[in-house]
């Protein structure tokens, strides 16, 4: 059961570091146009940055709890 759920996890970490490389990429993309748009980049970037966070919070869900 526990072996499945960080399987699980672990899926879910690779989905969403998929998509923050995609949104890396579109960003880049923008930014080469001569005129970006300035406000898509800011919504791009707000996504990029909660895509990370989650992935953070998965990562500390894998690792077991440590009491000093």
């Amino acid at each position: 059961m526990i072996m499945n759920d960080n399987e699980n996890l672990r899926q879910k970490i690779k989905a969403l570091q998929i998509e923050h490389g995609d949104l890396d990429h579109a960003i880049q993309a923008i930014m080469r146009d001569a005129t970006p748009d300035m406000l898509r980049i800011q919504r791009l970037k707000k996504r990029k940055l909660l895509l990370k966070d989650q992935i953070e919070k998965l990562h500390s869900m894998l690792l077991p709890d440590i009491i000093a």
